[in-house]
């Protein structure tokens, strides 16, 4: 059994198997040669995975950021965010900062984050005297952001995995979010103060008014999400659909900017993309069930409690493996492998599970765009047309502050806890 559910992964996603097979592959062999099980339970569970309402929510949050990553979205953000900052030195990579925390409020995909805004403002970066390592990692590391900001992706498989309240979970994500926008911020404006780029442009209430007018319907996509969820008037996922008919409205007809096919071409990309998301689902899903029904989650528990380790200990065990992991798996399938393995650990110790989501998330953030494989690098390179070798160097100082807040998010629990009790109370 060891060999099915230990070696035999590791063996599989060396030889460079996507990781729903791994996990399908392994389930199959554990199934066969291993349990006297009926091959029907693998179908039963296939599907009994993905039958959890939580994760009804994803095909329309990448809908709506489907809509909204199209046309002039990005650049009406990058207007709005800019003429408020105004005359701040390093305004532009500021801007770049506030982008992208708001586009993580519309779409919760990290990639898109990356591809879009990076398109808008790498070239305004560098042709305003930005160096480009420091453009690129900026661009890279932002993006990662959209997993801990809420409408996250992967709070929703997390919620699903963990049997956890994804309002609550969101909720959380708020000032971990912006903890991280604001560290980087600041040393954004610092870098561009020691190193003498970056000079902003002064302040002009008119260009302000015009470009928040013209941003505002961009900005309702946010609004409606987070305001109709923690103002009782929809779930997670009717606001996730609320979202998608606004953001068809909005690219339709206020901006004019989608046509009726292209908005289906959006409606087809969607499919695609769910789809990938919830074959892993489903193949996880199995390759937990096995783990649990063979008491792997209760010989781990048993073998902390026999080590007495602490509550923070654990935490730090945790994050290396996490930030190990994250560097070769994507957030969903890092998710769906441990959450099952961790969180009755997590419960023993009394650690409270929204809480080690948000850690959780964070870690995985971090993997994005952590050396060598993170996904985001590629997608970088891809889009900016510029050698791994700079983007690697700009990254270095954004990990550094996401470890940074790591620590505080970690071990400091009312950061992720203290908005979410007063707005759940």
């Amino acid at each position: 059994m060891s060999f099915a559910l230990g070696f035999l992964p590791v063996i599989l996603l060396l030889l460079g198997f996507p990781i729903f097979l791994v996990l399908l592959s392994a389930s199959t062999v554990a199934l066969v040669f291993f349990m006297h099980v009926p091959l029907a339970a693998l179908h039963q569970n296939l599907f009994g995975s993905i039958n959890a309402y939580a994760l009804l929510a994803i095909p329309y949050f990448i809908y709506a950021g489907e809509l909204m990553g199209r046309g002039s979205v990005a650049q009406r953000l990058v207007d709005f965010v800019q003429s408020g900052v105004g005359s701040v030195r390093g305004s532009l990579g500021v801007t770049t900062v506030g982008v992208a925390t708001i586009f993580g409020a519309i779409s919760g995909v990290s990639a898109a984050a990356v591809a879009t805004i990076g398109k808008v403002m790498y070239p305004a970066m560098t042709k305003a005297g930005y160096p480009a390592p420091f453009a690129a990692g900026l661009i890279t590391a932002m993006g990662a952001i959209d997993i801990i900001i809420p409408p996250s992706i992967p709070m929703l498989v997390y919620a699903a995995a963990a049997n956890e309240s994804v309002p609550r979970l969101y909720a959380a994500g708020i000032v971990p979010g912006l903890l991280i926008a604001l560290l980087i911020a600041g040393y954004v404006i610092a870098q561009a103060w020691f190193s003498n780029f970056g000079k902003g442009t002064p302040f002009e209430l008119k260009h302000f008014l015009h470009s928040t007018k013209r941003g505002a319907w961009a900005l309702g996509a946010p609004v409606i999400i987070l305001g109709g969820i923690y103002g009782g008037v929809f779930s997670p996922t009717e606001a996730a659909a609320v979202a998608c008919v606004y953001a068809a409205l909005v690219t339709r007809f206020i901006f004019n900017e989608l046509s009726w096919h292209e908005i289906l071409d959006c409606a087809t990309a969607t499919v695609r993309f769910t789809a990938q998301i919830l074959v892993i689902v489903a193949c996880a899903g199995v390759f937990s069930w096995i783990l649990t029904i063979n008491q792997v989650p209760a010989m781990l528990v048993e073998w902390i409690q026999y080590l007495n380790l602490s509550s923070w200990q654990f935490l730090l065990i945790v994050n290396v493996i996490l930030l190990i992991v994250g560097c070769f798996l994507d957030p969903l399938s890092a998710i769906l492998l441990l959450t099952p393995l961790l969180i009755p650990i997590a419960k023993s110790l009394q650690i409270d599970t929204v809480h080690f989501g948000i850690v959780f998330m964070v870690n995985l953030a971090i993997g994005l765009f952590h050396p060598p494989f993170g996904i985001n690098i590629f997608v970088a390179q891809s889009v900016l047309g510029i050698d791994l070798k700079i983007i690697y160097r700009g990254i270095l100082p954004f990990v550094g502050l996401y470890l940074l807040a790591l620590g505080l998010i970690t071990y400091v629990p009312e950061v992720s806890l203290a908005l979410m009790r007063f707005m759940l109370q």
